[in-house]
Parts: C-alpha cells; structure tokens; sequence
C-alpha cells in the first residue's frame, strides 16, 4: 500500500476513446477449428465473440486520437505519452514512438509492459508525472494477443483477442481524482503465463485461476485501504476482463455485488492492457457513472502483476 502525499498535484480524465478491429471472431467460428463448443466457452469464461485484427499501433492511434478529439485539445499540449502493452509491433523502437508521431504528439513517450495490469501501471505513472510538474498526459492501454496466441490451443484460444483504450489525463489544482493506489508483482509464478520472444503464449489455467483471485483481492484491499473507503462505499468495480468465473469469485471476496461490476468480456475477450479501460469507458458511456462516484479499477496479469486504484470520478 502506498500512500499519496499530502499536497500532490492531482490529474482527472479529461477525454477517452477505444478501439476494436472490425473482424469479430464468434465461439461458434471457434467451433469450426477446435473441439469445443459456444455453450462450453461461455460457461467457462464468460466470453461469447472477440475482435481480431490491427495492430498495436494503429489501434492506439485510433483510441488515442478519439481521446484527444472528446478532450478538445491541442495534440502539442500533451507533455507525455504512456502506452501500456505486452505486445509491441517491434523489438526496436517502443511502439509508443509509432503511436506518438501518428497522433502529431511533440512529446517524450514511453512503453510499460506489465501484461494485463498495466493500464492501471500507466495511470498511476502519468499521476507520477504531473506530480512532478507536467500537465497533461495520454495513458494508452492496448494488445493485439491474437499474434501471439495458438489458435490450435483450446485452452488459449478462446480467451484472448485485440483492442485498445485511451485515456487523456489533465492536471488539477488540488488532489485530483486518485485516492488510493497499489502495485505488485511475484515474479516465482512467472512460469504460470508467458509467452517467449518469437513464440506464442502458454498458461497453466487452473493455477492462474487461484492465484488470480488471490492477488486481485490482495491488491484491492490495500487500495482502498489507501484511500480511507471500505468496500461499501464502492460504486463501480471494474477488474481486468480475464474469465467472468474469477471476476465473481473476486467481486465475492470484496463484498461487491457484481451489480456493481463492470463487464464486458462477453464482446472482447481477454485483451489484457485493453481490457480495464474498455469495460470503465463503456460504464461510463452508459451512464452508470456519476459525478463523487468511487471506482475501483483492479487488475492481475502474467509475471504475476497485480494493481489497483481507487479513483472519485469528477464530472467536470
């Protein structure tokens, strides 16, 4: 748990956007390939079609420009861009370069690569930033996991897919919309999910289920506990879009109602750095967030990562 000083400078959203490949995958087009079946997918993740397509820069580019277009501002006037992916176009250069000369940016840009947790990395690093005395910052969440899934594995290849969310982060005077944060990482279960350079993913499903929920609600118990509030006083969950069987299991342990959860899954998949900002933009285009709400944002990924952060949504 990490607390925020007193006197920081804080940041709020000012725009966001997302964006999908057109080319949407069904389980019933999974059927035709693998030995499974829509009914078997959907109960056992949640998940009932994906988007596959693009890549990782032109889908931040797209979700990126949406955000500075809603936000309404100068592309020149953002002072950093932060793009989290574990799935870059290239080795060499970040791909956050790419992202920021297609968007007109003038302005330093960098990769976080903390799997299916880094979207929530990205916000508390931009937050890092204006603390440190910039203005506005461009936080990107993006994967295309479909170019490093084998879509011969039953066990992969009904999970993960494509997508990308953005979010354009302004300063504040005063604390801003932040209340609470935490990271974590334990790199001994690395082995349970990973993919080597050049060759495509693999994961002991069973395992990361258990340790999942485990460092999900480990996670977000010391966010809260970070921001002064207690579960009940959580209006949205949004947690990491990875198999609707451990987002239940997790909401249960924090004693959050999944009415009160974010979802989406069911028409993305798995698009890990994606997947936390596609589910709160979408809760938040469907006006089931409001000006004071507090919003949990937690997430787990390979590595094993863990973030959280607690966030009171401002309006205006």
């Amino acid at each position: 748990m990490t607390l925020i000083p007193k006197g920081a400078i804080g940041a709020k959203f000012l725009g966001w956007g997302t964006a999908l490949p057109a080319n949407v995958v069904s389980n019933d087009d999974l059927t035709k390939t693998l030995d499974t079946s829509d009914e078997w997918i959907r109960e056992r993740t949640g998940i009932e079609r994906r988007h596959i397509g693009g890549s990782t820069a032109s889908l931040s580019i797209e979700a990126g420009r949406k955000a500075i277009e809603m936000a309404g501002v100068d592309p020149l006037s953002i002072d950093a861009l932060v793009l989290s992916t574990t799935t870059p176009d290239r080795t060499v250069p970040a791909t956050s370069a790419t992202v920021q000369h297609g968007l007109g940016l003038r302005c330093g840009a960098f990769d976080v690569n903390a799997a299916c947790s880094g979207f929530v990395y990205a916000l508390v690093v931009a937050h890092g930033l204006v603390a440190m005395g910039m203005k506005r910052i461009l936080i990107i969440g993006t994967d295309t996991l479909s170019r490093i899934t084998d879509w011969s594995d039953r066990n992969t290849a009904i999970l993960f897919a494509d997508g990308s969310g953005a979010a354009l982060l302004d300063a504040v005077a005063g604390p801003g919309q932040l209340l609470g944060w935490d990271f974590d990482a334990d790199g001994s279960l690395e082995d349970l999910l990973y993919a080597d350079v050049g060759k495509t993913l693999h994961m002991d499903g069973k395992e990361v289920f258990r340790r999942a929920v485990r460092i999900m609600v480990d996670s977000a118990e010391k966010s809260l506990k970070a921001s002064g509030l207690t579960a009940n006083e959580i209006d949205l969950i949004v947690p990491h879009q990875a198999n609707i069987r451990i987002i239940e299991a997790a909401c249960k342990r924090l004693d959050i109602p999944m009415s009160k959860t974010a979802v989406v899954l069911q028409e993305t998949g798995n698009t890990s750095s994606a997947s936390i900002p596609l589910a709160l933009f979408d809760a938040i285009d469907k006006n089931r967030v409001k000006d004071g709400d507090n919003i949990l944002l937690v997430g787990f990924g390979a590595g094993m990562t863990a973030a959280s952060a607690v966030i009171k949504w401002q309006a205006s």
